[in-house]
Order: structure tokens, then C-alpha cells, then sequence
């Protein structure tokens, strides 16, 4: 870690001790009241401008770098697809089944010409707990034609989170999914290493929230058991839900899937099984879940492509995946 991260850290502690020693004088209700706002509400801001921050951090450690220029001037866009120098996006809409059986899913697929045209951004340029975005805003803020939500990390104060070859956090907690800038993607146990390693090792961005759908395209086991956290309110994933996965065909050739849900005749979401069957159907090797429900969002060319909770409003997340015009 280097000096400006370990400062950043400290003062990112002392900054939440002081928020929630103001919390716990202010509210009357107890100490219950004020650990919930504080958790979950009161926004914890550890670094304000993480376009500055990254770029300070270019070349302090092993494997860092800069996010490659996608622009295209000859980039030829339909209202289903994207095609540039670096990116070829194929937008693709799946009903299945009738009545309140009813699933609805959008799939993007995607082909990179390089790994680190897939890039990410945070919620307000701003990296802590409890800062929130639309997926559509950070996207238009980030001039992406396409984007997904991403892992939530701002819910929690765990997992490693590497984001445009720069460390974030490591607190390494869950199964988590890797990056690499050679265009392979990989899931990883967090607790057998560090950022610093995964940096060497050439990783470019991590997802920290599960679990693994799929281990060498066989749906995994135990994936209907699974809490990703056990916090308040959230203890876990389970049923038929919204959804938003990560599948990996081949190098640098990636599916994301969007499965709306909550939506009788509409979209009833898929258990997680079911979305590892997806994943499977597209023909992934690897898949990984992330963070659903009202987060689950696909954004392409300016527009929200699917139905949040069949309400066609976005709730507001942390943070998201993207490519850029």
C-alpha cells in the first residue's frame, strides 16, 4: 500500500468515527437507530475525486495503468448494437414462458480488442459507503454507450476492489471475480491473496459480491444457499429475483445478462440456478453474479434498455461497468 493510500485510509476512519460519534449525540431513538443510519444511510466519502486519485496512482505499482482511448470515429451504432476500433456490443432481448411465469432478459454480448476498454466508474466520482447513482447518470457522466450496475461495493466494507488498475479496498472476504488485462477473466477465493498481488498478476478490475454461477460451464454447486452478506436487511439472495450476471465465453469476449423480475405477467425474475442456466444457454464457461433486485440495470446508446421491477426507474447504486464511446 502505498503512503497516499495508507493516509487515505486513516482519514477515511477518522472521518466515520466522527460522522457517527454526530449520529449517536443527535438521535434520541438509541444506539440501534444511529448504527442503522450511519450503516446504511450517512454517506462515508473515503476519496471525493477518483478521476484524480487514479491518475495519481499511474505507475506507483505494478500493473497500474491507464484505461485505453476507445473513442471511434468510425464507430457505426443501431438501436441494438455498437461496433468500433475497440468494441463490438450486440443488444438482444429473450422472453420466455407465459403469464406470471412470464421472464424477461436482455443480454449483451461483447467483444474487446483490448481488456481494458471495459473499465469502471464510481458513483459522483467518489469512492466510500452509502454513495449512490443511477446506473444511466454515472454512464452519461462517463460518456459510456454501454453499461451494467456493478457489484454494490459501497453497501459493504469488505472485498478487494481493484477498478481501472487501481486499489481501493483490501479486505479480501468472498468469492470474488478478476479481470485480467490479457482478457482472460477469472473467480478467485479473496481470502487466499491481496490487491497487491492480484495487481501483479495483471488484474485490471474486481467484482466482489457471488457467487460463481458456473465452474467450466457446469452450474455450481450450492449456488441456492448462498448469503453474500449478512448484514441488516440483508441476508440474502435467494428465490426468483431481478438479476445481473457476468459470463465469460472467451478471451476478451464477455455476455452480460440483465433478468428483470417482481413484475407478475411481465418478468418474474429467476432463482439463481436459473440464471446460471442462462449463462450456460449463451454458451459461458465461467459466470459470476452480482448485485440485483431494483440495481439491476442495462444501459445502452443514451437509453435504459430494460424495466427495473417493471417500473422503468433505476434505483441508485454504486457503482458500474462500462464501455466508453
Amino acid at each position: 500500500m502505498t503512503p497516499q493510500q495508507t493516509k487515505l485510509r486513516k482519514g477515511a476512519r477518522l472521518r466515520r468515527s466522527i460522522v457517527a460519534g454526530a449520529v449517536a449525540l443527535t438521535l434520541s431513538a438509541g444506539g440501534a437507530t444511529a448504527w442503522a443510519l450511519d450503516r446504511f444511510v450517512v454517506q462515508h466519502v473515503e476519496i471525493s475525486d477518483v478521476s484524480a486519485y487514479e491518475a495519481s496512482q499511474v505507475g506507483t505499482s505494478t500493473g497500474t495503468g491507464t484505461a485505453t482511448d476507445t473513442s471511434s470515429s468510425s464507430a457505426v451504432t443501431t438501436d441494438t448494437s455498437y461496433v468500433s476500433d475497440s468494441s463490438n456490443i450486440s443488444i438482444s432481448t429473450v422472453t420466455t414462458g407465459s403469464g406470471d411465469s412470464t421472464v424477461t432478459y436482455y443480454v449483451a454480448d461483447v467483444v474487446l480488442d483490448d481488456a481494458t476498454t471495459l473499465q469502471s466508474a464510481f458513483a459522483k466520482d467518489s469512492f466510500g459507503e452509502n454513495i449512490t447513482e443511477t446506473t444511466s447518470a454515472i454512464a452519461e457522466e462517463n460518456n459510456a454507450v454501454f453499461a451494467i450496475n456493478g457489484d454494490y461495493y459501497g453497501f459493504r466494507d469488505t472485498g478487494i476492489v481493484i477498478r481501472n488498475g487501481v486499489v481501493f479496498r483490501d479486505e479480501g472476504a468472498r468469492q470474488g471475480l478478476a479481470f485480467y488485462r490479457d482478457g482472460t477473466v477469472r473467480v478467485y477465493d479473496e481470502t487466499t491473496t491481496t490487491a497487491e498481488q492480484l495487481l501483479a498478476d495483471g488484474v485490471w478490475n474486481t467484482l466482489s459480491f457471488g457467487p460463481s454461477l458456473l465452474d467450466n460451464g457446469e452450474v455450481a454447486d450450492g449456488i441456492e444457499d448462498v448469503e453474500v452478506d449478512t448484514n441488516f436487511g440483508n441476508h440474502s439472495i435467494q428465490g426468483e429475483q431481478p438479476r445481473t450476471g457476468v459470463g465469460i465465453i472467451d478471451e476478451n469476449h464477455l455476455v452480460f445478462v440483465v433478468v428483470d423480475g417482481r413484475s407478475p405477467g411481465y418478468s418474474a425474475g429467476v432463482t439463481m440456478t436459473g440464471l446460471a442456466e442462462i449463462m450456460q444457454g449463451l454458451g459461458a464457461t465461467t459466470a459470476y453474479n452480482v448485485d440485483g433486485g431494483g440495481s439491476s440495470t442495462m444501459y445502452f446508446n443514451g437509453d435504459l434498455v430494460n424495466n427495473p421491477l417493471g417500473e422503468n426507474k433505476e434505483r441508485g447504486t454504486s457503482d458500474i461497468l462500462y464501455i466508453a464511446e
